[in-house]
């Protein structure tokens, strides 16, 4: 393998455990809020997530490599926190869309520096691209009704 697919494996594992780590929080954000259109918001994002890291794996897979399958520790202690922070707060939809977009700000952030990353592959520049406009909108429209709700 190259250096630069070595570097692509390592870039998409990242990504890997990253949109696990939303994908989780989300699914733990519908499990923390009242609101029922939340509720299947929440639960249809954790999917798509779950689809986008299925899709990253398969990249890594092309590179003859073993994708990441887990999310991070520092995500799953994250995700522990941000449980907790939402139950002391009464579990308030404000409060968990808070949390939400700051998850959003995070994965937004880190597919947009992967998508920038000139020592990847084009192919994969190109997927990761079309994968941060994605992730930019759905980060977008949380921020729209976190804004809506303070």
């Amino acid at each position: 393998m190259q250096a630069s697919e070595h570097h692509a494996v390592k870039v998409l594992n990242g990504l890997i455990e990253t949109t696990l780590e939303t994908a989780e929080g989300y699914k733990e954000a519908a499990e923390h809020t009242s609101n029922a259109a939340y509720k299947q918001m929440f639960a249809e994002r954790a999917q798509r997530r779950r689809e986008l890291m299925r899709k990253l794996q398969d990249e890594v897979r092309s590179f003859g490599a073993k994708p990441e399958e887990h999310e991070s520790l520092a995500g799953k202690l994250h995700n522990r926190w941000a449980g907790m922070m939402e139950k002391m707060s009464g579990g308030s939809d404000k409060a968990v869309i808070d949390e939400v977009e700051r998850g959003e700000d995070m994965i937004k952030a880190r597919y947009r520096k992967a998508a920038e990353d000139n020592d990847l592959p084009q192919r994969v520049r190109q997927m990761l691209v079309a994968c941060a406009a994605e992730v930019k909108a759905e980060h977008d429209e949380i921020s729209k009704i976190k804004h809506s709700l303070h």
